[in-house]
């Protein structure tokens, strides 16, 4: 039969005041914070609260008087009969709130009576409880826990229940006295947990016991279950963690931390920590590929455009995690040389696309041939494109624009396509610009030199299209970034590109990039010469 007891532990100020506890016939029951014992107890039993009414009633002095007189007649009255158990019908409907499922009564238990509970003062707050564990009267070994801001708890066990499941006591018990009948605990950080944990030393099933608990919870049993050598319990608390799901970063965090302090206890933690890592030798740059190739392939665009957006999240995520002890994937080279091997791949495609639509017989095709050529074009450019933005934001493009500046044959398809499908390959050049303006990608002079002479023509003629058709398309940060470009050149570069950018803006208007911040500054460059005399005493190299 399962009983617990509230019971005076010693003489002084403070009080024992019954506080709420869930029983089970195996004696387990589930403790709440000394926060929670406040909270009850500032609060009269829900048993002997009058009923609502419209305003509060006033009690006069004798009223007073005659409640307390009440109740020194119902606790004379109960003084001659045995001590029985305080549980309360509230108590067990609300027995799940600390964690656990509702109970039945137990069958031949002592019958549960309601006392009535004073309101509470700060002065009177109770900081001791004392609790049994099994059948009343038997426990023969006290554990006193002696927790923060002065709150103990004194368990009666058995010295076989705890002697069996823990470690600790056993150790405890072998080196004191046989006569020896109690074990103090200091500094306990979780007493609420501890009790918890003790409890679940009587309990025949543990997993039925830890079922529908919070992960948190979980660990928090592990943790007190490994201070104690409690192993069926940490095994349980295993396999609970295991089989539920961990929600968010810090949780699972928490968990792989908790299980790897386990690891030297020689208690199986391999099924937990093969969700997070994996015993297959496959290089993470296979997996990689795997991942880009199937964004880059495919069609839905819904899907493709989420997916996009997370794998470049991620990847920025790893990157900035990179260190001497990062996995192989944040390795920048291994990352970076299979981005480049997909850009190759795309570009290759691109290109014979472009010389497919580039013919002349091309416009003579049925539109059920020329639609998936066309979408397909366009598709490939914006993987182009996606790429170049991953490795922009890995700081690692600069291969990729020397790679796109000598792309001399697609440049020259590039005015035998429609500018409908052509235009997208443009929005490639215009971020390199911009890259390139922002500093993000460290071009050589000769790269960026042929850069603009292969692939700005091809922009200014699609200019128009990527204001009206482009949507991510931004006018000002283009205009600057091509700017910026042409100011890194040498100063005859710049004239040759400046002059040919005034030709085509003299006849487009605002159907080329307007780069007049950037010829100003050429023109003081040229005309007002601050480094005249510098340069006709030194020829520069």
């Amino acid at each position: 039969m399962a009983e617990t007891r509230v019971k005076k532990v010693e003489q002084g100020q403070t009080k024992i005041r019954n506080v709420p506890i869930a029983v089970t016939p195996e004696g387990f029951w589930c403790c709440p914070s000394p926060v929670m014992f406040q909270k009850t107890l500032k609060t009269q039993h829900p048993l002997n609260k009058p009923r609502s009414s419209s305003s509060p009633v006033t009690k006069t002095p004798s009223d007073h008087k005659k409640h307390s007189q009440e109740l020194d007649k119902k606790s004379s009255s109960r003084a001659s009969s045995k001590s029985e158990t305080v549980v309360t019908d509230d108590q067990r409907k609300n027995g799940s709130g600390f964690g656990f499922e509702q109970q039945q009564p137990v069958v031949g238990a002592a019958e549960r009576t309601t006392t009535a509970v004073r309101p509470q003062t700060t002065e009177n707050l109770p900081r001791k409880v004392s609790i049994e564990f099994g059948e009343a009267g038997t426990g023969d070994l006290k554990v006193v826990l002696f927790g923060k801001q002065g709150f103990i708890v004194k368990l009666s066990v058995h010295k076989s229940v705890v002697e069996e499941n823990s470690t600790f006591f056993a150790q405890k018990l072998l080196a004191q006295h046989p006569t020896f009948h109690c074990i103090e605990i200091d500094e306990c950080e979780d007493v609420e947990t501890y009790v918890e944990t003790v409890g679940l030393m009587y309990c025949k099933d543990l997993k039925q016991r830890l079922i529908k608990q919070s992960v948190s919870r979980v660990l928090r049993i592990l943790k007190v279950a490994e201070q104690l050598g409690f192993k069926t319990c940490m095994e349980s608390c295993l396999d609970f963690l295991e089989a539920v799901p961990w929600v968010g970063e810090e949780e699972e965090e928490r968990v792989v931390s908790s299980v790897l302090r386990l690891q030297s206890e020689g208690i199986g933690v391999s099924p937990i920590l093969k969700r997070v890592t994996s015993d297959v030798s496959k290089p993470a740059k296979d997996t990689l590929s795997h991942v880009l190739q199937l964004v880059l392939k495919s069609n839905e665009e819904k899907g493709r455009r989420e997916m996009k957006s997370i794998v470049l999240k991620l990847l920025r995520e790893n990157n900035n995690k990179s260190g001497p002890n990062a996995s192989s994937l944040t390795s920048v080279d291994i990352c970076n040389d299979t981005i480049y091997a997909s850009c190759t791949t795309c570009l290759g495609s691109l290109l014979v696309l472009f010389r497919q639509v580039a013919q002349p017989e091309f416009t003579q095709q049925p539109i059920e041939v020329k639609d998936p050529v066309v979408k397909q074009m366009v598709l490939e450019a914006d993987n182009l494109s996606w790429l170049l933005d991953i490795l922009a934001d890995r700081h690692a493009a600069d291969e990729y624009a020397v790679m796109w500046a000598s792309q001399q044959e697609l440049a020259g398809l590039h005015p035998r396509v429609p500018i409908v499908s052509r235009h997208h390959i443009s929005c490639i050049t215009a971020r390199l610009f911009v890259g390139i303006g922002r500093g993000e990608i460290l071009s050589s002079k000769d790269t960026r030199h042929l850069l603009l002479k292969t692939w700005l023509q091809p922009l200014i003629d699609d200019y128009s299209w990527l204001q009206h058709g482009c949507k991510s398309f931004d006018r000002k940060v283009v205009e600057e970034g091509i700017g910026r470009t042409i100011l890194t050149l040498p100063l005859e570069d710049q004239q040759i590109v400046m002059l040919g950018w005034l030709s085509s803006f003299l006849k487009a208007g605002d159907n080329c990039p307007n780069l007049q911040k950037a010829f100003e500054v050429w023109w003081r460059r040229t005309f007002v010469r601050p480094y005249t005399e510098q340069s006709n005493s030194q020829p520069l190299d």
